[in-house]
């Protein structure tokens, strides 16, 4: 390795910055503003091999290395992604622990299925690596309270893929609620309805396909043979691996929620649903869910639907917070505010004048999402999704899955981040026992 490649203690030019550990202080190094990045990718599926992509459009990002435990998905992301973007790889791999033993990568992309985000991210973080994470950042709170101690920790940077948070328009909503038009926000509403999930057919367990891992794809969850619904894509629609739509898209929209109502998680949290279109078929997580979340001054209401697409005010998705004097809603395609109506004086009357629907237009969110994240690699800030910021979000999503599946309310101590009195939605939402040998400590 060149001169220029070794790595040094960073904490003597980060002023203020907390020093880094000792495993993490052997391949820590400072980022100048013309530095090459040299990342890895860790889960070469279709959302790891777009964040690659966006990663090379970034100047000076260099990809090194691709992991994965299915060597089909390794040569698709090398062809379709590092080939096409004119770079050569120095490496591939089915282990992720031979990504992060290397001490030449400044940051690791974690895009694997969700079981396995928490544990790649912790490590990489202890070994001085900043990293881009996928939502869910987590499959339980304990996994996610871990991440982010493993980052502050070992000073790393870490940023979850909720690229919401780098949105020209999203930005822009939230200082018109910060303007204070809307008025006192008495109820808020987070939605996917996905009209082109349909049914999850049955399929046989047999043996898994060639040049696949299956046992490290495993990891941490029991093992179990392999079926083709519970591996690429489709994982996420069974308890071991993931949480359903609700932790899904749950992460991108009550993030939102979070981030406009300036709140960290419920108190408590009720729901109801099942699988109600498609009850026979192979999905175990609910297709029809909704959620009522208890804040001090303000509900939250989340919803969610498979094979239909008309949620409310006729989006697909989206965030609307309830004001006194009007309604902003929300989505990827752009935004608007309704009036309210008042008819304390007759005839009725609009409190407000509203603001016409705004579409998007030239905002590529996910690649400043990842442009933010490498600007914060050099400038050692937090991203707009840190860790941290991620964990929050996540913790609705999972009280919202253990009411769901306990069947009554679950109450939720916020400031300590502990179930209240339910052992059984502890269970669920709070910390997964691991198995084969693998282990998580920040």
């Amino acid at each position: 390795m060149s001169a220029s490649r070794r790595r040094f203690l960073a904490s003597a030019a980060l002023a203020g910055a907390a020093p880094l550990s000792a495993s993490a202080a052997s391949a820590a190094r400072v980022l100048g503003a013309n530095d090459r990045i040299r990342v890895a990718l860790i889960g070469c599926g279709g959302m790891g091999r777009g964040d690659l992509r966006d990663f090379l459009r970034v100047k000076n990002v260099q990809a090194v290395g691709l992991c994965d435990v299915d060597k089909a998905q390794i040569d698709r992301a090398n062809t379709e992604v590092v080939g096409e973007a004119g770079q050569q790889v120095e490496f591939t791999t089915q282990d992720f622990r031979e990504v992060i033993d290397r001490d030449d990568l400044d940051a690791v992309i974690v895009a694997t299925p969700d079981h396995w985000h928490a544990y790649p991210t912790v490590e990489a973080c202890k070994a001085g690596k900043d990293v881009y994470v996928e939502k869910p950042l987590s499959v339980a709170v304990w996994e996610g309270r871990q991440m982010v101690d493993a980052a502050r920790a070992n000073d790393r940077v870490v940023q979850m893929g909720t690229q919401q948070r780098s949105g020209k328009h999203y930005r822009a909503a939230k200082d018109y609620i910060d303007s204070g038009k809307l008025g006192k926000v008495r109820l808020v509403r987070c939605w996917a309805y996905l009209d082109w999930k349909g049914e999850t057919p049955h399929q046989p367990d047999g043996p898994a396909p060639a040049g696949v891992d299956y046992k490290m794809w495993l990891g941490p969850t029991p093992d179990r043979s392999f079926n083709p619904n519970r591996f690429h894509f489709t994982f996420r629609w069974f308890w071991e691996y993931s949480g359903g739509l609700m932790t899904d898209w749950g992460a991108h929209m009550i993030d939102i929620a979070n981030w406009y109502m300036g709140i960290k998680a419920p108190s408590s949290a009720m729901s109801v649903g099942g699988k109600f279109a498609y009850p026979d078929d192979a999905m175990i997580t609910p297709d029809t869910q909704q959620v009522l979340y208890e804040f001090d001054d303000f509900s939250m209401v989340w919803e969610h639907a498979l094979g239909v697409g008309r949620g409310p005010f006729d989006r697909e998705h989206g965030v609307a917070l309830h004001g006194e004097n009007g309604i902003l809603i929300i989505d990827r395609a752009g935004w608007e505010v309704l009036p309210e109506t008042t008819r304390i004086k007759r005839p009725r009357q609009f409190k407000m004048a509203g603001f016409p629907r705004e579409a998007v237009r030239n905002d590529d969110m996910h690649l400043a999402h990842v442009q933010n994240f490498i600007d914060c690699m050099r400038s050692r800030e937090k991203p707009r999704s840190d860790v941290e910021i991620g964990h929050n979000s996540m913790i609705g999503c999972h009280l919202g899955n253990a009411a769901v599946r306990t069947g009554r309310r679950v109450y939720w101590d916020v400031e300590n981040e502990r179930v209240k009195n339910d052992k059984e939605a502890e269970a669920i939402m709070y910390r997964r026992k691991y198995h084969n040998g693998w282990k998580l400590q920040a």
